[in-house]
């Protein structure tokens, strides 16, 4: 259809800015998966994995220029919903592929997934809706 054809182009276009936002990368990397544009998609996301934080077993992403969580030995604070969903984005990215993810991705999704079920507050929520 014309109109999925022109927001793909839009789409594509901002890819070629010079700088882009990491959560923007992480909604285009799925807006891309979901449209099957694996080139892009694969470019995307190893564009992201450079700008991943992989901590204690796990992968995530923040905002740029975050500073760095202290830890305290009691406490482990949440990250901000933005955080969260980017993150999550990223993992949808990694698994919405044709014919089905590698096993590569899927290992490295698992990491992904760590990292968002430690984002759970105790009645298994988050700090998000999306």
């Amino acid at each position: 259809h014309s109109v999925v054809r022109n927001a793909l182009f839009c789409l594509e276009t901002a890819t070629n800015e010079k700088e882009n936002h990491v959560y923007t990368k992480a909604l285009l990397a799925y807006a891309f998966a979901l449209a099957g544009k694996e080139e892009k998609r694969k470019a995307l996301l190893g564009s992201l994995e450079k700008e991943a934080v992989k901590k204690d077993g796990s992968v995530h992403w923040q905002r740029p220029g975050k500073e760095p969580e202290a830890d305290l030995l009691y406490y482990r604070s949440r990250a901000p919903s933005a955080e969260v969903e980017m993150t999550a984005y990223v993992l949808l990215a990694h698994l919405t592929t044709q014919p089905a993810p590698s096993q590569e991705e899927l290992s490295f999704a698992s990491l992904i997934a760590k990292w968002i079920s430690g984002q759970q507050n105790p009645n298994g929520g988050f700090s998000s809706t999306q």
